[in-house]
């Protein structure tokens, strides 16, 4: 399978707000650029849509690592949280509703056809990656100001 190297990450103007979300797939020499935007969202929706769609766009199975500033992602995948919302109807251990069961099921389903690592990297630090990343997603949704 192909290596390929994700960095990922998402902003709002207010949460929620407008939101923008940006990616870079790394693959060889060869970078992508990958952002979109929601007029009213949330940061958590949008670093879970940046994750989502850049491994949306891998033509075909590949071991993955990916790069977040997003605890809340990675946590959420590596301490099993969205697999047991998913498995008790998307609630959570304290009984309430889990929050945007539509794109936790969607990353699910990608991590099963994907051989995914996350690692979490220190937002607006020194990971000229994940800062490009938070500059693709704020211009992305600087068009709604």
């Amino acid at each position: 399978m192909k290596q390929v190297t994700i960095y990922t990450d998402g902003a709002c103007s207010g949460n929620p707000g407008p939101g923008g979300w940006g990616a870079i797939l790394r693959y060889g020499t060869a970078e992508k650029e990958l952002s979109g935007s929601d007029p009213s969202t949330t940061n958590n929706r949008m670093e879970l849509l940046s994750v989502i769609t850049a491994l949306e766009a891998l033509r075909e199975p590949c071991i993955v690592a990916l790069y977040s500033d997003s605890k809340y992602v990675i946590d959420g995948i590596t301490k099993g949280w969205a697999k047991s919302w998913r498995a008790k109807g998307w609630v959570k251990s304290d009984k309430k509703p889990a929050k945007n069961p539509d794109l936790w099921g969607r990353l699910l389903d990608l991590l099963d056809r994907h051989t995914v690592t996350f690692h979490w990297v220190k937002g607006h630090a020194d990971n000229p990656y994940n800062n490009r990343c938070d500059e693709l997603a704020v211009a992305a949704y600087q068009q709604y100001k």
